[in-house]
């Protein structure tokens, strides 16, 4: 078992990861920006370095600061928690030089994944179905043109080496093409450095779901269920449930078979999330997340399973614990993500409690939330024996929940689990857009 790990991320998530190494023995670093200096997880840490000013441009990106913070720290691994270079292949390759454990798969896997359009040919060499697409990135408009005819309107134009929004643009006639695929590019290019672009069929209202994988590195490889990501604002999503309510027995079994192949082929190892798009009974994969999920908690519960436990056993002892091959899933959990709609000084702190309960956070009375960072602050996640019973327990938590000093998204967090659509279970990710006006009211 490694001894020290330094954890390049910041907030709930780095507070997290700083909880699981305390069970299992291990001594943390934490690195922190002067815009975090009063942070929680630099509290709860055993070390903590600061790494240079609030921008993450000059603090939390910065590989060689990274990198120096845990060699001078006697660090054996690097965790890169979620967002920043947690799927940055050069990243996890200058950890993996400088004679460190990167917590995450090889920085060859991660470069493959990263490329969509690689991926996409990956994945259907194991059977999954991808959505009718470009099969390499596109060369110019007039290719675009061609082949946006030939699957029919309305295509989305996606970036090949990223995600989470960018470089993307939803292309719905033949005379919006050139100006969204020139936009497409310079975003892709600005956000990743790298412009390349493919084209895929927009499906209007697919639901979003997702499997939880962990991996060993080898034949060992453990599907924790799937997760329901389909309430998504401006490609973000709001609120996560595992299982998802349009996901059959069936569907979960050859999703399943297929991404196992996949991971097996790829010698993943540690955490990752194979993504779908889901209409009716077919299924089309969309992307790997080579990394750890901000909404992992909601797999925890329903497999009763510590994946940042596990995450950590597989990249530094290329194992996985007894038990999780076939994993019993069992009950029903909800996470709704709190985003902090301005910057400032929690003045009060009132958190739910009670059973199957779990608030995942870095806020504390008295704390700063900076302007720098993203917005998402908490992680309010509940569990019960079926959705109702979790639908119920969410709406508790969320009246009992109260944060004063800052504006958050808990309003409307609570207006959506009471909406009847949310509550019956039957939508796609078009599903905002749809209650738009009557959830930005409830802010």
């Amino acid at each position: 078992m490694i001894k020290r790990l330094l954890i390049a991320n910041r907030g709930e998530i780095a507070v997290r990861i700083i909880r699981t190494c305390r069970e299992l023995g291990i001594k943390t670093v934490a690195v922190y920006s002067t815009a975090d200096e009063g942070s929680l997880h630099v509290r709860l840490a055993d070390k903590a370095v600061c790494i240079g000013p609030p921008p993450s441009s000059q603090s939390y990106l910065v590989r060689n600061n990274l990198i120096m913070a845990a060699i001078n720290t006697g660090c054996d691994a690097i965790h890169p928690g979620v967002g920043f270079l947690s799927e940055n292949s050069a990243f996890a390759r200058l950890v993996r030089e400088k004679g460190l454990i990167f917590i995450g798969p090889d920085p060859e896997v991660i470069e493959l994944l990263g490329d969509k359009v690689r991926a996409r040919e990956t994945a259907g060499r194991f059977g999954l179905p991808v959505t009718p697409g470009t099969a390499d990135a596109v060369g110019d408009a007039g290719e675009a043109r061609r082949a946006a005819r030939e699957l029919g309107f309305p295509v989305i134009i996606k970036a090949a080496a990223g995600g989470g929004g960018r470089g993307m643009r939803i292309v719905r006639s033949e005379k919006e093409l050139g100006e969204n695929l020139a936009l497409a590019s310079r975003e892709a290019e600005a956000n990743f450095a790298d412009g390349r672009v493919f084209i895929e069929r927009y499906l209007e209202n697919p639901r979003h779901v997702e499997l939880q994988i962990l991996a060993g590195g080898g034949e060992e490889v453990a599907v924790l269920g799937e997760r329901d990501c389909s309430v998504q604002k401006n490609h973000q999503k709001l609120i996560e449930e595992s299982p998802s309510p349009g996901v059959s027995l069936e569907m979960r079994r050859r999703m399943s078979e297929g991404a196992v192949l996949m991971f097996r082929d790829l010698q993943y190892r540690g955490a990752g999330t194979i993504e779908f798009l889901v209409e009716g009974e077919a299924f089309y994969f969309m992307e790997v997340n080579a990394r750890l999920q901000v909404e992992h908690p909601v797999s925890e519960f329903v497999s009763g399973t510590d994946i940042v436990r596990q995450q950590i056993l597989a990249c530094t002892e290329g194992r996985l614990e007894p038990g999780l091959n076939p994993v019993r899933l069992e009950g029903w959990a909800i996470e709704c993500r709190i985003n902090a709609l301005s910057p400032g000084t929690v003045t009060r702190l009132d958190l739910p409690g009670g059973p199957g309960v779990r608030f995942d956070s870095f806020l504390y009375t008295g704390c700063k939330v900076p302007p720098h960072y993203d917005s998402m602050v908490a992680k309010l996640i509940v569990y019960a024996p079926g959705r109702e019973g979790a639908l119920a327990r969410m709406d508790r938590a969320l009246d009992e929940l109260n944060i004063e000093g800052i504006k958050t998204n808990r309003n409307q967090q609570r207006w959506i689990i009471r909406d009847s659509t949310f509550r019956s279970g039957l939508f796609g990710t078009s599903y905002y857009n749809q209650i738009a006006k009557e959830a930005e009211d409830a802010l």
